[in-house]
């Protein structure tokens, strides 16, 4: 990693539908997804509006087969991964672009639409088939409240 740079992205949304699951000539699965986030933005006069942004994520390997196993088209996810853009050129000749988010991790959080293609009575949240370090925390739980600061107490 070059010093003094961040690729970071975190996005909790809906999938706008089911994973696309392949795999390499090597055998490792690859799964594609589309999900939508939504924020409420300005639209003048005191009024809001709902606004929804689309990301294109790939998630490789295990995470990559249980997204496919236990996903479908409205479940929420959290994602933690690194923007990609890739370059190509089409038939014109015209460079074509997209960016996308290659996961790191992806959680199951609550239902949805779809509740996946093969979620068990007991199904735990966990972002791979494994519990590598994740926690078993239900999407309901309730987080303790934050603890009251006060800048006076900054030592800086």
């Amino acid at each position: 990693m070059a010093r003094g740079t961040v690729n970071k992205v975190i996005i909790v949304g809906r999938l706008g539908s089911d994973p696309d699951v392949r795999y390499t000539s090597g055998g490792m699965a690859v799964a594609n997804l589309s999900i939508a986030t939504n924020e409420r933005v300005p639209a003048g006069e005191g009024n809001w509006e709902e606004r929804t942004e689309w990301h294109r994520v790939v998630v490789f390997g295990k995470q990559a087969e249980s997204c496919g196993n236990y996903l479908s088209k409205g479940r929420l996810v959290f994602v933690e991964g690194s923007l990609r853009t890739k370059q190509w050129e089409d038939t014109q000749g015209i460079k074509r672009y997209t960016t996308e988010i290659v996961a790191r991790d992806v959680q199951f959080l609550g239902g949805g639409e779809g509740q996946g293609r093969q979620q068990q009575e007991g199904e735990r949240n966990y972002s791979r088939s494994e519990n590598q370090g994740f926690s078993d925390r239900s999407s309901t739980e309730e987080l303790p409240p934050a603890p009251d600061s006060k800048d006076d107490d900054i030592p800086f």
